[in-house]
Order: C-alpha cells, then structure tokens, then sequence
C-alpha cells in the first residue's frame, strides 16, 4: 500500500490544522493507522493512532485532548486534525500502516508515507 500525507504548512501558535494521510493500491480498512512525527535532531515519536475500525484510538501524552484522529474509509483515507498548535509540534508528520496490534511502536508499522512539513510560530 503506497501511503502519502498531506496537509501540513506555516501556522501560528494557537491554530488548527488537519493533516491527509491518502492509501493508494490496498484498501486502508484492514490496518491500524498511525501518526508520527520527526523535528530536525530528534527521534521519530509515535503521535497517536487508529484502529482498523475507528473504534478506539491512542495518543501520545503530549498531544492528548489537542489532536484528533479519524478516518474514512471509504475514502481510503486517515486525518489528523491537530488544534491548539504550538512551536513544540513543528515537526515533519508521517502516516504509517500496520497489520498487527494497535499500539506506538514504529519499529512495528508496515508501511510509511512520505512526511508533511508542519512549522509552528510563536
């Protein structure tokens, strides 16, 4: 499955942004869904994720009750709306598939899109 997100851009501290993740060649229902996100010299951190189904979803702390995941199915596509955005979010965001568990780990993850820049100003 080729993934690609898109959405991200130069916003402000304290806007809203939502981020595409789109799957092209498989359907996305079959695989959780997760967000990740990369800032220059730091390590890949797990941003939150989806189940197969939308039923549940799990977030890192310091995103928790700011950022929303969901997707469309349908669509063959994942979101990431992301709210009360602040300079430590600037990141490049990257969507990643995977056919086992839900959970943060990358190391698990099948499948990954090329990233979407975010910038964050204070």
């Amino acid at each position: 499955v080729q993934l690609q997100a898109f959405g991200g851009g130069s916003v402000q501290a304290g806007d809203s942004l939502r981020l595409s993740c789109a799957a092209s060649g498989r359907t996305l229902s079959r695989y959780n869904m997760g967000w990740f996100r990369q800032s220059p010299g730091k390590e890949r951190e797990f941003v939150g994720a989806i189940s197969w189904g939308g039923g549940s979803t799990v977030y890192a702390d310091s995103v928790k009750g700011r950022f929303t995941i969901s997707r469309d199915n349908a669509k063959n596509t994942v979101y990431l709306q992301m709210n009360s955005l602040k300079p430590e979010d600037t990141a490049v965001y990257y969507c990643a598939a995977d056919r086992g568990a839900l959970g943060p780990d990358g190391r698990f993850y099948d499948y990954w899109g090329q990233g979407t820049l975010v910038t964050v100003s204070s």
